[in-house]
């Protein structure tokens, strides 16, 4: 599959996010992850090729292995041979292989996020208050160095166009409740933990990652995508020295490019140019065989 979606328009009722398009099947949901990227909170005009690929296939290699210890919304990833069999209408060719099938939840209004080592915004915030959403930190740390312990910074989930804002955990218990926050805190720990010493056997540092969760069946569980380059800072572990920014396996260069250009909120979307959207096809795909020892499925 090379071509490039960005959107899709299929016949059922549909949400559309920063990168997924969502259409509700009854008790399941079809999830189309398209070529999409956002940047600074900004959904870029420009689609990456094969990002939605590599979301869904690496979301599927983790759901698949974290299912026996966290629950999650994931059944299927639909391809041309098992599409006439899950979804109950004509599925275009270029959606498959980027969409899942997936239990319905109802999302809460809160991300998790797991923090192993201090980066991007958790930087700029300790450098500024020595803390990290109110989590008082030792003096000094130096950019990207690893957590004695990973922390737990959950943050607001925000509309299209709108910015998270990281929060306590008690804002978090006041948001979706107390029985849920220790749910979502204790699997996400869970998850990274996992997930970081698998990466780590394989050459990857997996910095920090974003999960979201869900209500079904008055059970808490793991929705959206997992352990991805649109939602982890993958970094080379060959390559790891603390005390600066670290070269990654996500869409850095988009936000390079994006900070590069002088573009303020309010400003229109930039097209994103050829080389730098072709630069991050080529990191995702490369996390992704890194990850998983195989290419991309054609």
């Amino acid at each position: 599959m090379t071509d490039v979606v960005t959107q899709t328009d299929l016949p059922a009722p549909m949400t559309r996010g920063k990168v997924r398009d969502t259409y509700d099947l009854g008790d399941h949901l079809l999830v189309v992850a398209t070529d999409r990227i956002s940047a600074l909170d900004l959904v870029l005009p420009t689609g990456i090729p094969r990002k939605g690929e590599v979301l869904t296939w690496l979301s599927a290699w983790w759901f698949e292995r974290i299912g026996e210890v966290v629950p999650h919304h994931f059944v299927s990833v639909i391809t041309a041979e098992n599409a006439e069999e899950l979804v109950p209408f004509a599925l275009p060719e270029n959606c498959h292989g980027r969409s899942m099938l997936v239990r319905k939840a109802k999302p809460y209004a809160a991300e998790c996020i797991m923090r192993g080592y201090i980066s991007g915004t958790a930087w700029r915030e300790y450098k500024r208050d020595g803390s990290v959403c109110g989590i008082a930190l030792p003096e000094g740390l130096l950019e990207s160095q690893r957590f004695p312990e990973p922390i737990f910074t959950p943050s607001t989930k925000a509309d299209v166009g709108q910015h998270d804002e990281n929060i306590d955990y008690e804002r978090l218990e006041a948001i979706v409740g107390a029985e849920p926050a220790n749910a979502m805190a204790k699997r996400t720990r869970a998850v990274y933990d996992y997930a970081h010493q698998v990466a780590l056997e394989r050459d990857i540092i997996i910095a920090d990652t974003k999960l979201e969760y869900g209500l079904r069946n008055e059970e808490t569980i793991l929705i959206d995508e997992v352990l991805t380059p649109d939602s982890s800072r993958f970094w080379p572990l060959s390559e790891y020295t603390p005390g600066g920014s670290q070269p990654s396996f996500d869409k850095q260069p988009v936000r390079d490019w994006l900070s590069g250009t002088g573009w303020k909120d309010g400003d229109p979307a930039p097209d994103v140019p050829d080389d730098v959207a072709g630069a991050t096809t080529e990191r995702y795909l490369t996390v992704y065989k890194m990850l998983t020892g195989e290419d991309l499925p054609a």
